[in-house]
């Protein structure tokens, strides 16, 4: 966000992971706005141009100077309104790869001006019109002497341009719009983007490029002109229009006030401020010191008050007093301009001209109007961006492809090796060359941190070659082993900790990725027992592994080779039927996505997956070792610990991260430990890779298509403004239905809410419903973790009037996946019931769900304040209504141990809540018609 600095890493080092819930062949990225590029090559000092321009299209440009703030006569290669130039069609709408539900058309057109590559994509149908900016340029090219400059830039560019010099004309054109605007910094990118209603005003302030009344009034058809329909506009509407000019000039002719300095300054020092209380930031910190100090993946990305002055203190400088020079304040302080040190604002105006343009940016716009209005409407706000320096080229896959600086092995040419024989890829370590960020003195190393919330997790970071690296790019080895790091069917890694109690949780995927490396990560969430035990952890962690190479090494087209197929016939499913999604969300993904593909191919990007290569698998698959990775404890009980652990960094002396104060020691990995973990004697007979996927679907035609369907179709009817109807009505179930016929998509969703008194009659109650709940999920996994491969999902809630349970997916699969879910629950509680003895795996289960239901709500007190106060009003406005230190009293405590929680209890009480007094609600919508939702119920 405008207000947050955002890295992948963040979400990755929590511990969280969604490789495989759509897309299995997509680069590993966090995303509630977390993102993670993948550009290439940059030479250091290097002059280039952009490989998509023609001699003719590079306006030559001598270097720009700032005596004040980068003005449009010093920016502007050529004034728009006297351009006759054409802008160069780079791919039309029939050339692009398509979803089927995709309506919209699209068009990559290079700007005559400036060859900025921008993408087109017009969706008359849109009630959200948006468009994205993406920077080739993050962190990474920070100053040395103003760390997190790149961050500071980006909150700077929001506050005036030449053009529009009131700081919030930007930010309120949006709101009288409807819309919003946001970005953020990453290691090599940054991504600016907005969003509005695609309205049009009579106010000329607002009605940028937009139409005379008399030209509306001509562009009406008969049928608004008779009333029938609202008046609508042809061409782009002026919210768009007006968002985009305004947009525009950010890379045209920033002010970069000096006024408006010190402010943002402290914005970015509050920001980094509050950082110091995150565990999340505190990590990837730490990874960041432990770099290579040649890399610049070790920066300080943030940035504060004293990096972005180069020295200053903020509490020396008056916050009100915008005076220069030193002067007595009036609590007897000092007030020193930039707290003693300097203003950054040339180097803001440097960092601008060398990264801001054309060469090194890519737009895309989505808008209601056609592909050649949105075209007029983009030449002439973008027409004043600067054309690259000579000899640009991008730091981009693609750019360096066209510009001869990457060579492609020809079809059916073998792989390159080096002079020893060892498998080359392209781009490692390529970008930053010679330095590396995580070479030998980095890694082979075991660290314990200590968190501020309470958290245990045991973290494996193995440095391996950028995903993107054309080598990889194809065949995507790294997705086949996150696939089956992370399987939780019975007789895997999971499977087996979970029995044992070790873990709560254990996700695989890429953690770190840029454009000379990557890092994988394994990250295991573990339980008090499981941090006793994560000797025994680790070393399961690394039988498994070895089970994983063993299979590539000596079966090449064996069962890896099958799952590789299973993957890649699931992201063909996936990317044929996805949806266009959010205009916001496309705009700013598919910015970033012009650098690293040809412009056809933007869309599809990375689901489309090649064939497998055993080669490839195997020099992948040989950097996952011990002396090639870092392994990252973390848990309270690290700094008072007495155990004679192997994994222990009991020898290393403590320190304080700099930056956020993280606590942490390290020492490196022992011989007969890395002998141990490379060369396990004695892998564990319970290990089996798992079996193929039955959730994978083969039927996907369309209900709406059957012929009974297409008989009752009426075309006088809207059917997107049908309500569900309701096809059953007993005094155990209401059950309502709705076919789809607007997305045409072969899923279907299926809700049920239980409702029953049982669920919240008394705290106790309550509390054993959640644990069941709990269980149930944890059960689950090992049932139905392939349908959530495959595209099928399923939850689990309780809330205190109910249990519900929602399934949804692909329409074939779907009744399979609530025949295991409901099935598993019946049989669950049954197991339970016959207690702790009968069922020791079982008992550790719910004994480690207990656990965690008492840590999270005992974790309450560290809520924000608004969702204190939110629970504290429902304490007051609510009834009947049980307050936390209820539930607390019944997990621990002189009441608990007088009358403990008994998994026998759990099972006899949701049994009662589920089959007993109750009533259910159901909705199924979507690719099932009536007959098939009443065979449901």
């Amino acid at each position: 966000m405008r207000n947050l600095l955002s890295f992948s890493a963040v979400f990755l080092l929590l511990g969280g992971s969604e490789a495989f819930a759509t897309n299995p062949f997509s680069n590993f990225r966090t995303r509630a706005r977390v993102k993670q590029s993948n550009p290439q090559l940059r030479d250091v000092g290097e002059t280039v141009v952009d490989p998509l321009a023609t001699d003719a299209d590079i306006q030559q440009e001598p270097p720009i100077t700032f005596t004040s703030s980068p003005t449009t006569e010093e920016s502007t290669a050529l004034n728009p309104s006297e351009q006759t130039l054409r802008s160069k069609i780079l791919a039309t709408d029939s050339e692009f790869q398509k979803s089927l539900p995709d309506t919209r058309s699209y068009r990559v057109i290079s700007l005559p001006q400036n060859s900025l590559t921008v993408l087109l994509a017009s969706d008359p149908q849109t009630d959200v019109e948006a468009a994205s900016m993406h920077v080739r340029a993050g962190h990474f090219d920070d100053p040395p002497h103003r760390a997190g400059l790149a961050h500071f830039h980006e909150h700077m560019l929001f506050l005036g341009t030449e053009k529009y010099p009131r700081e919030e004309e930007y930010e309120e054109f949006l709101g009288r719009n409807g819309g919003m605007s946001n970005a953020y910094t990453d290691m090599e990118d940054t991504n600016y983007y907005f969003n509005v209603a695609p309205l049009d005003h009579d106010d000329d302030d607002d009605d940028e490029g937009g139409s005379s009344e008399e030209e509306k009034d001509d562009n009406m058809n008969a049928e608004e002109k008779n009333g029938k329909s609202k008046k609508v506009r042809h061409g782009t509407s002026a919210a768009l229009a007006g968002a985009l000019d305004r947009f525009s000039q950010f890379f045209i002719s920033p002010l970069f006030d000096e006024s408006m300095l010190e402010r943002e300054l402290r914005a970015v020092n509050s920001e980094y401020l509050n950082g110091r209380t995150a565990d999340n930031w505190r990590n990837y910190q730490m990874l960041k010191q432990g770099a290579s100090k040649e890399h610049p993946f070790s920066k300080f990305g943030c940035g504060n008050y004293n990096t972005l002055t180069n020295g200053g203190d903020p509490s020396l400088k008056n916050e009100n007093d915008g005076n220069s020079g030193e002067e007595e304040s009036a609590n007897g302080s000092t007030a020193v301009e930039f707290g003693g040190g300097s203003s950054p604002r040339e180097d803001l105006i440097k960092f601008w001209t060398d990264k801001y343009h054309a060469g090194n940016l890519r737009l895309c716009v989505v808008g209601r109007a056609s592909l050649d209005d949105l075209q007029k409407t983009v030449e002439q706000a973008f027409g004043g961006v600067r054309p690259p320096p000579p000899g640009f080229v991008a730091n981009g896959i693609m750019d360096r492809i066209h510009a001869g600086k990457l060579q492609l092995p020809s079809p059916g040419e073998s792989h390159p090796k080096d002079e020893h024989g060892e498998f080359v890829f392209l781009t490692e370590h390529s970008t930053y060359g010679p330095s590396v960020a995580f070479g030998p003195d980095q890694l082979g190393l075991i660290r314990e941190v200590v968190p501020l919330v309470e958290s245990r997790s045991v973290k494996i970071f193995s440095a391996v070659p950028p995903t993107d690296d054309p080598v990889l790019r194809e065949s995507r080895p790294f997705q086949v082993l996150s696939h089956l790091v992370g399987h939780e069917s019975p007789g895997s890694l999971h499977h087996l900790l979970m029995e044992e109690g070790w873990i709560n949780s254990l996700s695989s995927g890429i953690g770190i990725s840029c454009s000379d490396f990557c890092l994988t990560s394994i990250s295991i969430n573990l339980t008090p027992k499981g941090m006793r035990q994560r000797d025994q952890v680790l070393a399961k962690t690394w039988q498994w592994l070895a089970l994983i190479k063993d299979s590539v090494m000596n079966d090449p087209h064996g069962l890896i080779e099958e799952y590789h197929k299973e993957l890649k016939t699931i992201t063909d499913i996936s990317f044929k039927f996805r949806e266009m999604g959010d205009p916001t969300d496309f705009s700013s993904r598919a910015a970033e996505k012009l650098f690293d593909y040809e412009p056809h191919k933007v869309l599809v990007g990375s689901s489309e997956a090649g064939e497998y290569d055993a080669e490839v698998a195997r020099a992948f698959l040989q950097r996952l070792t011990p002396q090639n990775s870092l392994v990252v404890v973390t848990g309270p009980d690290v700094e008072d610990s007495q155990d004679d652990l192997d994994s222990s960094a009991r020898d290393g002396e403590w320190q304080i991260e700099e930056r956020y104060g993280g606590k942490y020691r390290q020492v490196r990995m022992s011989d007969s430990l890395l002998e141990k973990w490379n060369h396990p004697t004695d892998i564990d007979s319970r290990f089996s890779l798992p079996g193929l996927n039955e959730f994978i679907p083969e039927d996907v035609s369309l209900r709406c298509d059957d012929p009974d369907s297409v008989a009752t179709f009426d075309p006088d009817i809207d059917y997107r403004k049908e309500p569900p109807k309701l096809i059953v009505d007993t005094p155990k179930l209401r059950m309502w239905h709705k076919m789809d016929r607007t997305f045409r998509v072969p899923k279907t969703s299926i809700r049920l809410q239980l409702n029953s008194p049982e669920v919240y009659r008394s705290p106790r109650a309550i509390t054993l419903n959640r644990l069941f709940q709990k269980v149930l999920t944890d059960d689950l996994n090992s049932y139905v973790y392939d349908a959530t491969v495959a595209g099928c999902n399923y939850r689990v809630s309780c809330v205190p009037s109910a249990y519900r349970f929602s399934v949804s997916g692909y329409s074939e699969k779907l009744p399979h996946l609530l025949d295991v879910v409901t099935a598993r629950i019946a049989s669950l509680i049954q197991e339970m019931k016959e207690g702790d003895e009968a069922h020791p795996a079982l008992a550790e289960i719910f004994k480690k769900a207990k656990d965690n239901l008492l840590r999270q709500t005992k974790n309450y007190i560290y809520d924000s304040p608004y969702e204190t106060g939110s629970y504290n009003m429902r304490m007051l406005m609510e009834t009947p209504v049980w307050h936390i230190s209820d539930y607390i009293a019944e997990m621990e405590g002189e009441y608990a141990e007088h009358d403990p929680l008994t998994m026998k209890e759990c099972a006899e009480v949701a049994e009662k809540c589920l089959f007993g007094r109750s009533k259910a609600v159901s909705l199924c919508i979507g690719n099932i018609d009536e007959k098939q939702a009443k065979e449901v119920a």
